[in-house]
């Protein structure tokens, strides 16, 4: 397997409205460093993967809006390898559009497909995931995806069923299953053989094409009228946007393919998707309050989350339990912690509001 055959495509095109109010249209999540690290999410991914794709092959695809910032925060990224989408359209339409532009440049690549704001705390297992999951790409009419070992019933994640095979360290999909509710959830904990799905990909181009020719037939030939890393490009991309399908890869290709294999990978994973699972990965005080500002008292209060914009305002906090507090220059929210999934419920009511724009 040559090496430069290997791509890699970050997709960075979300809101990420579970985040906000520190998450917003202007500035989302991706671009923002969650967790303290003195690193954004995207130049975290872009850093992992750079260890084992050459810079020149790392494509970047997001909204028209985030290219700016996008190139801001990844200067050794080849601006034109920052791909704008002219609308959100769920990852089938921007896999399908950076799969024709890749393989017009190299119809022999396989292509890691990554999301620009997942926590992966085990480095070198994930690295050494991909590199089994290229090698099965550039051999066999596979698509890859890795799964994580579930350790609660967690209502917010896709599953992937697979079946069972001791010889090998990857396993035949059988079932893909969107979001279940708690009770489902639970019982595919206490089966076994069910993982997470992380939402991270690897294909041969071919492979891919095929299954979008197969599965998603109409997008596949939409796609085809362009003229891939020409002049001509954005504009025919920006014709065929508004006609194609809004479809996740999931359900468009992945529960329907019969090629699709899992790579159980024990790499310290979270998706990082609401503001409870940055307090899970988050340094916490004694009383388990994860804060994220100098000047903050708490007294009678355990488990919130506790996050200032402007670092030289105090704050008293007494009472609280298992709450977050976001305070930013714009909004200020205060939740129970198990109310994380309504924020973006909140979000939406705000939009209704007079000018409730300016706050989002």
């Amino acid at each position: 397997m040559s090496e430069s055959n290997n791509y890699c495509v970050i997709m960075a095109g979300g809101v990420g409205s579970r985040f906000w109010p520190m998450s917003t249209q202007k500035y989302p999540k991706q671009f923002q460093d969650i967790l303290g690290t003195g690193s954004t999410m995207i130049q975290q991914t872009y850093d992992r993967i750079s260890k084992i794709v050459a810079p020149e092959n790392i494509y970047v695809i997001t909204s028209k809006e985030y290219i700016t910032l996008t190139e801001q925060q990844l200067p050794d990224l080849n601006p034109a390898n920052i791909v704008g989408e002219p609308m959100m359209k769920n990852t089938a339409a921007c896999n399908m559009y950076m799969a024709r532009k890749i393989a017009d440049k190299n119809p022999q690549a396989n292509i890691i497909v990554l999301p620009a704001d997942h926590l992966i705390l085990n480095e070198t297992v994930f690295l050494q995931k991909i590199e089994l999951a290229l090698n099965l790409a550039a051999t066999k009419d596979y698509l890859i995806t890795l799964g994580i070992k579930p350790t609660r019933p967690e209502t917010g994640y896709g599953y992937i069923q697979f079946v069972e095979n001791q010889e090998w360290d990857y396993f035949k999909v059988k079932t893909f299953t969107e979001k279940p509710d708690l009770e489902i959830a639970r019982t595919f904990l206490e089966s076994g053989d069910f993982l997470w799905n992380a939402g991270i990909f690897v294909w041969n181009v071919q492979t891919i094409l095929a299954a979008f020719d197969e599965y998603l037939s109409e997008m596949s030939q939409h796609f085809e009228s362009c003229e891939y890393n020409t002049a001509e490009e954005e504009r025919c991309i920006d014709v065929i946007y508004p006609k194609v399908a809004k479809i996740s890869i999931d359900n468009g290709i992945l529960e329907k393919a019969k090629n699709v294999f899992v790579i159980p990978a024990d790499i310290g994973w979270s998706d990082l998707g609401t503001w409870t699972s940055i307090y899970e990965n988050a340094a916490k005080d004694n009383n388990k309050n994860a804060l994220k500002s100098r000047h903050i008292l708490t007294y009678n209060s355990k488990g919130n989350i506790i996050n200032l914009k402007n670092k030289n305002k105090a704050a008293v906090i007494d009472g609280l339990k298992n709450y977050i507090i976001i305070d930013t220059d714009k909004a200020l929210l205060i939740c129970p912690r198990e109310n994380d999934q309504l924020i973006k419920e909140y979000v939406q009511d705000l939009k209704n509001l007079k000018k409730g724009d300016k706050f989002l």
